[in-house]
């Protein structure tokens, strides 16, 4: 394990480091600011077995205490080779949600109660991943993620860089079902964009990484949510991002952003950047909904063999139908329990048939609230759990079926 820590030493101090195991026995010492650990018998950093080490650094001046820092750290390591997304040399399969710090009772922000809870919800579903959607969650969130073996895409709260007044919801479902979109805006070619809002973007990545770079359970890195990639401009754009991104992390982690439906397949201009393909996609609910799901998973398969010849990981990280809880209807129709579990099955008829897909991310692990307008019903409804955290008829749906999906070689 090698160590980097930045510290204003006195004379004649001295910088020691050691690494103590669970039970607080010292596995390992050195000494200065920047060295390794050697670790025998390593125990790794595992989904769903988060084994954290805790690393003290402490100057001492003539054998006085003068200060003490401890940090819990996991060992493991993340890697993509080819279609495949590897944690510790494994081919993993991302089970989960996206996610809002937001909850009935205390509403946007750190709650520590419904933090815990949602971790023992995400167990009793066997998940084993989430999406900081759409921005960096609160450090205690992450140390408790650390320590539960949560695997988390970290993201920045760079969001919806297009032109929503001349796209418009329809405009965005539109382009995503092939129809004619309104007209483009070209975002990415507007000197604020390209000046002042990449400067703010480098800024928002720089302190995230900086942040959170030592957390073990940040598997990856999502630079950006939703983009309008499918302007020429973007490529540039995201190629300074993505360079500037890799300069940030020492562990060298995978990089991606989250595609929507202004850019399928074949339209973007960004995605070559990326290490991992990040796709939010509402076949069955914005495009094809009601009586046309039955054929949405088709559409949707037929995109995702597009993506696969890309030769890269594929996570859905968006899916998902509006759902109130304790609306029941046969035969379904949109927003009934019915139907959101009749979507997710043709959801995942699709993603298993893309052998480069490695991840599934449902839109949203509970209700949200949202502003008030003709398309929220009291706030964004796509949770697998109500806003108070109890479940629908999807969660004991995702949770048959990630019980028999495998967190490891799933698709061998």
């Amino acid at each position: 394990m090698k160590f980097d820590i930045e510290a204003s030493l006195p004379a004649n101090a001295e910088l020691l480091v050691k690494l103590y195991d669970q039970q607080g026995e010292l596995v390992s010492e050195a000494s200065g600011e920047q060295g390794e650990l050697l670790i025998d018998n390593v125990v790794l950093w595992q989904p769903g077995k988060g084994y954290l080490y805790t690393l003290e650094a402490t100057i001492k001046q003539n054998g006085k205490l003068i200060d003490q820092y401890p940090l819990e750290v996991g060992v493991r390591t993340v890697r993509v080779e080819g279609t495949k997304f590897l944690i510790n040399d494994e081919p993993f399969y991302f089970k989960g949600f996206g996610k809002h710090e937001d909850s009935d009772h205390r509403g946007r922000g750190y709650d520590p109660v419904v933090n815990l809870r949602d971790m023992e919800l995400m167990d009793w579903i066997n998940g084993n991943s989430i999406r900081t959607s759409h921005y960096p969650y609160a450090e205690e969130f992450m140390q408790l993620a650390d320590r539960r073996g949560l695997v988390v895409i970290n993201e920045t709260p760079a969001v919806g860089q297009f032109d929503l007044m001349r796209h418009g919801a329809m405009g965005i479902a539109a382009a995503g079902s092939g129809a004619d979109a309104n007209e483009k805006v070209p975002f990415f070619e507007e000197d604020a964009v390209v000046n002042q809002g990449k400067e703010n973007q480098k800024h928002a990545i720089h302190e995230l990484f900086k942040r959170d770079k030592n957390h073990a359970c940040v598997v990856m890195w999502s630079l950006s949510n939703e983009p309008d990639t499918s302007q020429e401009a973007s490529n540039q754009y995201f190629k300074d991002i993505f360079e500037y991104a890799r300069t940030q992390d020492p562990q060298n982690r995978p990089l991606t952003f989250v595609n929507f439906l202004l850019a399928p397949y074949g339209k973007c201009h960004a995605h070559q950047h990326a290490d991992v393909i990040c796709l939010n996609r509402y076949y069955g609910w914005y495009v094809m909904g009601g009586l046309e799901m039955r054929n949405a998973g088709k559409a949707f398969a037929k995109e995702l063999a597009g993506w696969a010849t890309e030769g890269k990981p594929i996570v859905i990280t968006e899916y998902g139908a509006d759902t109130l809880a304790g609306m029941h209807k046969l035969p379904s129709v949109q927003w009934s329990e019915e139907y959101q579990v009749e979507y997710l099955e043709q959801q995942h008829e699709a993603f298993d048939s893309c052998e480069a897909l490695v991840g599934e991310q449902m839109w949203n692990f509970a209700d949200f609230q949202t502003w008030e307008g003709i398309m929220r019903m009291d706030g964004n409804k796509k949770g697998a759990f109500t806003r108070a955290r109890q479940p629908k008829m999807s969660a004991h749906f995702l949770r048959r079926r990630w019980k028999a999906v495998p967190d490891f070689n799933y698709k061998k």
